[in-house]
């Protein structure tokens, strides 16, 4: 099992920043991928942005140079953190941002944290 623990997120005016964190604990192998999702009221879930434990990412074509993914993983393997940087944010990015973790066949979900972005 691994652990998601999610922080951040918020309400902001439009052209504002946030910044978004989750950890990842547990039985975590090497090669794993860790993303952000959002679901907006009445939309389904997209793939914001993912990050390879290799470093690769991959970004919603709407979000490519306004956020950034990263990653902090513990030399001792017992924990990864995921940030999503947000910036320039805009109405449609109103939603709620779920952390996601995979490894093989495994996906973990995080509890999802509320982003408002007021006009």
């Amino acid at each position: 099992q691994v652990r998601l623990v999610q922080s951040g997120g918020g309400s902001v005016q439009a052209g504002g920043s946030l910044r978004l964190s989750c950890t990842a604990s547990g039985d975590m192998l090497s090669f794993n991928v860790m993303a952000w999702h959002r679901q907006a009221p009445g939309k389904q879930r997209e793939l914001v942005a993912s990050i390879t434990s290799r470093g690769r990412t991959n970004y919603l074509d709407s979000v490519k140079g306004l956020f950034t993914i990263s990653r902090d993983d513990a030399r001792d393997g017992s924990k990864n953190t995921v940030y999503l940087q947000m910036n320039s944010l805009k109405s449609e990015d109103t939603a709620v941002y779920y952390c996601n973790y995979r490894q093989r066949y495994q996906d973990y979900w995080g509890q999802g944290t509320q982003v408002t972005v007021s006009s």
